[in-house]
């Protein structure tokens, strides 16, 4: 286990050298004495010993000295800036996949260290080796999961109790951490707890009070997880409120917002809403994605306090997608999954009718 190391400023060390030199008492008497190391204590007497001439130096001759030093350092800082601001320009608005990629193992004059600094990403990143979870621990995900489907209002306790009658020795902290990893959240009225990213601009709830009475009037988006035999993936979907027609929507094995971001765009091009409703998640608080609308000449709606329910529409289409195409099929690779999702939505589209919609399919409506 490492300690914490000391700091002694000039007058202890000045003190603790002047006795040295005295040659009155041993060095380990000494470093007794003072509680520190016998090493410290004749470092510092020879650097007492070895800088006193300049004691008796003139007072123009030190600040002469001083002067060229600062100038000197000076110089070399702004040229290290320099080197670092031009390395700097190539380096942002990226993943920190994108960052990680970026970083010269050889570069000349910034060391990996600085260079993760100024990218703001850890450098023990750089060495991580990703390992796949255990066939114990996904089949532990892929049971979270269809619990989640089947009952999105249970939270981590009632999650845990039920992994448990099915046989699954977990306790409730790694339960929460799983669902946390899946970007499962129990649905239901109470403090706002989806943030968004520091930096990022929140938007006011625009429903309240509104009826859905047209198609295109308010479309919404969220994300939820895919199983496949190795592991999950990850599903986008723009939906429309009134309709339920799926837009557009995006496979990803990262939660990161470009693959949110096509969805986007690729929706755009069939229409503009009036509204666009979305959770306060880093995807959708992001500058790109907010930016995308604003320019569109969308209105930006997000979930306030105890608005839990906004969410219904897309959380029926997940159950419906991982009910009837997900499960039954159980994919082996996100290849697979692409095209099973795509021809159940399809399906979903032009065959499925809705209750809610009396029985007519989203196309037809």
């Amino acid at each position: 286990m490492s300690r914490t190391r000391k700091h002694y400023t000039a007058d202890p060390k000045a003190k603790i050298a002047l006795t040295a030199v005295k040659g009155q008492q041993t060095v380990n008497e000494i470093a007794s004495d003072f509680g520190v190391h016998p090493t410290q204590v004749s470092q510092w007497k020879k650097q007492l010993q070895d800088e006193a001439t300049q004691v008796f130096a003139s007072a123009r001759d030190r600040q002469a000295e001083d002067t060229e030093a600062r100038v000197a350092r000076l110089y070399q800082e702004i040229g290290q800036l320099k080197v670092e601001l031009d390395w700097l320009k190539k380096n942002l608005a990226m993943s920190v996949e994108a960052k990680r990629a970026l970083v010269e193992a050889d570069h000349p004059a910034l060391s990996q260290r600085r260079q993760c600094a100024l990218l703001g990403i850890a450098r023990s990143g750089l060495y991580y080796q990703p390992v796949a979870p255990s066939s114990e621990m996904v089949a532990v995900l892929h049971a979270l999961d269809a619990l989640y489907t089947a009952c999105p209002f249970y939270g981590s306790r009632r999650m845990t109790h039920e992994l448990h009658v099915q046989g699954y020795p977990v306790n409730r902290k790694r339960v929460g951490r799983l669902m946390h990893a899946l970007g499962l959240a129990a649905i239901y009225p109470g403090p706002r707890t989806t943030l968004p990213q520091p930096g990022h601009t929140g938007y006011p709830y625009l429903l309240r009070g509104v009826a859905i009475t047209a198609v295109h009037q308010v479309w919404s988006t969220d994300i939820t997880s895919i199983r496949v035999r190795g592991g999950f993936i990850y599903l986008t979907a723009v939906i429309d409120w009134f309709s339920r027609y799926v837009l557009a929507w995006e496979l990803s094995n990262t939660l990161a917002g470009a693959f949110c971001l096509s969805a986007l765009d690729r929706a755009l091009r069939i229409a503009t809403p009036q509204i666009f409703h979305t959770d306060q998640g880093a995807q959708y608080t992001s500058h790109d994605f907010t930016g995308r609308l604003l320019d569109a000449g969308v209105r930006i709606s997000m979930d306030g306090r105890g608005r839990a329910w906004d969410k219904i529409f897309v959380e029926r289409l997940w159950r419906s997608v991982k009910y009837e195409a997900v499960y039954l099929k159980d994919y082996t690779s996100m290849g697979q999954a692409v095209d099973g999702i795509g021809a159940y939505l399809r399906f979903y589209h032009t065959r499925r009718p809705h209750q809610s919609l009396n029985y007519h399919t989203p196309s037809a409506v």
